[in-house]
């Protein structure tokens, strides 16, 4: 029996993060815990989904108020922590999981969508920290903003890759329910401009390991943060949602008859893809290649992730890191037996029995609590295994996934399977599957709330309560457990495959041609002389040696860098430390201002405690180089601890 909307929206209101000895309680009275599994997932997913729902702004809003319609917030958390923004990346992937409920019926979240549309054309006009929509789309790649859609200026990770090919998904995932409709000239009008910006992007920023002499003397990599805001450098999950953004792209564009040019850098980043990420003495895809000063393993559920997430019921096994894939496969087993002994509540539990598992097992967020959201990835990625297999109707098992089998059917070797065997093999992924559910099930809050993190000895949910990305991810899993699966998006073509022999592989993204301009028809801002305006690019970067929780930003007297120095109320540009090292302390940013214009700037530290200290000496100045790409001008600076100070502080520029 599924509750009730206005019962179960009331409750999501009421729940507070419970104590271990409260939970402990609650579980003795929890009818959601102690219902089958079938039941629980039917009520579970009506209140899964009343919860996203309450936590986007607009019409059902309930928790989230103040929230600009179609605005996803992450949580309505204020406070330990403070998720009250909305992130590009998990905006996306909410709107992906709720145009799959359109797709299969539910014609009320038409409404919902529509205001995502408007919001997201908006957001993709406003300037941030990362840059803007023009001349060189690099705004897109921040990562949150206020959900009022203003811009966030605080010291974050970013750039993040990730949210431009997820939001472009989202939206060419719209494209056959308006087709249907007939409405592939509103399509073309609205969302084609959206999805081109974002598509431009990617195919623009996929790798920065950059050629440009200039930054590699001082090695710069401009790559971008993965999706848990940690790492500096290439994520696999980033990687494969770009490859399949241009890979969608190129195919929906031939489709409706526009060109996508830059699409084809799909191959590139296939190369990559392909030939970068598997640990062959580890047996796993590690999580991020090309990173800086990061002392982990790689065993991640990012791999997880991002098979999920592209994941097409008509691609056949040996497709790009489908979940049926045996690497895909293999790292599922290492992921989740890292976590068995790992968390004192999965009480060493042996494959195949299922357990709660987090995000990486070095994890030390809010001391490293197991994941809902992880541990639904772990259950769907089975569900899509099993029904991808089945299709096929032949499993091959090789060297690489034969460990991850032989937990499943003791008698696997490597060979090919077929018939009963087979669907005796894939009954047995389906249980197991079943299983992570049920791991999470045994520890939901009475009222069905899924927060961002269970505590690994008591049970007791904490973090950021009613997180949305939770929700969502218990609602895709349901898909997959009812056989409901999303449109094919072209994973079993030849584009998907690729055609590039190793040699023609290249190491870095390029200037991609095209033109990022505001999608009025969806929405967004019609900028005046948008295109009038002769702008270059300008990488600041300055040796500054600091200590955990100390930032560096970066004053001017140009509008992008507040406008104005000696004001800490109007620094606004952050400076990124994705390169620091101990010995090379370089923070950087890369941002357009308008061609030979003269800058005066000074960088600022802000200390662990809030308080802004700026640099001595004079105020730097520097010419901005002449019009267009080619044209980069580098400022190489040592922060100046002495106060007070005339010494000559100008910057060394190079162009």
């Amino acid at each position: 029996m599924l509750w009730p909307t206005a019962l179960t929206t009331a409750l999501l209101a009421s729940v507070a993060v419970s104590s271990p000895s409260l939970h402990l309680r609650q579980q003795q009275e929890n009818v959601l815990a102690n219902l089958s599994l079938a039941d629980f997932v039917a009520q579970e997913r009506t209140i899964a989904l009343q919860g996203v729902l309450a936590n986007i702004g607009g019409l059902n809003s309930s928790l989230v108020e103040g929230a600009s319609p179609g605005v996803v917030v992450a949580s309505p958390s204020t406070v330990n922590p403070n998720y009250f923004f909305t992130w590009t990346r998990d905006s996306a992937l909410t709107y992906i999981m709720l145009i799959d409920e359109l797709i299969f019926g539910n014609t009320s979240l038409k409404g919902t969508i529509e205001d995502y549309t408007s919001a997201q054309a908006f957001l993709q006009t406003v300037t941030n920290p990362s840059g803007s929509l023009y001349p060189a789309g690099d705004g897109l790649g921040e990562p949150k903003f206020y959900t009022n859609l203003t811009r966030f200026d605080g010291t974050w990770g970013r750039p993040q890759r990730d949210g431009p090919a997820l939001r472009a998904i989202a939206f060419m995932n719209l494209a056959p329910v308006l087709f249907a409709l007939n409405e592939t000239d509103e399509f073309r009008r609205i969302y084609w401009p959206l999805v081109t910006n974002d598509l431009l992007y990617t195919s623009q920023y996929w790798n920065q390991a950059c050629h440009d002499k200039l930054i590699l003397s001082t090695r710069l990599i401009r790559t971008g943060y993965d999706l848990w805001e940690e790492v500096h450098g290439n994520s696999f999950f980033t990687v494969a949602a770009q490859h399949r953004a241009l890979v969608q792209g190129a195919l929906l564009a031939e489709e409706i008859g526009e060109e996508c040019e830059f699409c084809q850098q799909a191959d590139q980043i296939l190369c990559l893809l392909s030939n970068n990420f598997w640990n062959e003495t580890g047996g796993y895809i590690t999580a991020d290649i090309n990173v800086n000063n990061v002392n982990r393993s790689g065993i991640n559920a990012d791999p997880l992730l991002a098979a999920i997430t592209n994941f097409d019921y008509n691609a056949t096994c040996d497709s790009v890191y489908q979940p049926c894939n045996s690497r895909i496969l293999a790292t599922h087993k290492v992921v989740v037996d890292a976590f068995r002994n790992l968390y004192p509540i999965n009480k060493n539990a042996t494959a195949p029995k299922a357990v709660l598992i987090g995000r990486y097992p070095e994890d030390t967020y809010f001391k490293g609590g197991a994941w809902p959201l992880c541990t639904f990835a772990a259950a769907e990625l089975l569900y899509d295994a099993a029904a991808q297999l089945n299709e096929i109707g032949t499993l091959s098992i090789d060297e690489d996934s034969l460990a991850f089998f032989q937990d499943l059917y003791p008698d696997a070797n490597v060979s090919d399977y077929t018939g009963n065997e087979l669907r005796v093999i894939t009954g047995a992924m389906t249980t197991y599957a079943d299983g992570f559910i049920s791991a999470v099930q045994q520890y939901i809050l009475p009222n069905g709330s899924i927060s961002e993190q269970i505590n690994t000895t008591s049970g007791a949910s904490y973090s950021a309560s009613k997180l949305t990305w939770s929700f969502a991810s218990f609602i895709t899993a349901s898909q997959r457990r009812a056989r409901q699966y999303p449109p094919s998006w072209g994973a079993w073509t030849d584009l998907a495959h690729g055609n590039l022999t190793s040699s023609q592989c290249e190491s870095s993204s390029y200037n991609a041609t095209g033109q990022y301009l505001p999608a009025t028809g969806a929405g967004a801002p019609n900028i005046t002389n948008l295109t009038s305006l002769c702008y270059s690019e300008v990488i600041f970067s300055v040796n500054a040696t600091t200590s955990f929780g100390t930032n560096v930003f970066l004053a001017g007297n140009v509008s992008q860098l507040g406008g104005a120095l000696d004001d800490p109320e109007k620094i606004i540009l952050p400076l990124n430390p994705g390169n620091y090292s101990s010995t090379n302390p370089v923070w950087y940013v890369d941002i357009w201002l308008e061609a030979g214009e003269g800058v005066e700037y000074q960088y600022i530290l802000q200390q662990s405690n809030g308080t802004f200290r700026f640099e001595g000496g004079q105020l730097r100045n520097l010419t901005v180089g002449g019009c267009g790409s080619g044209n980069v001008t580098r400022v190489n600076d040592v922060f100046n601890t002495t106060m007070g100070t005339n010494a000559n502080a100008n910057a060394s520029v190079s162009a």
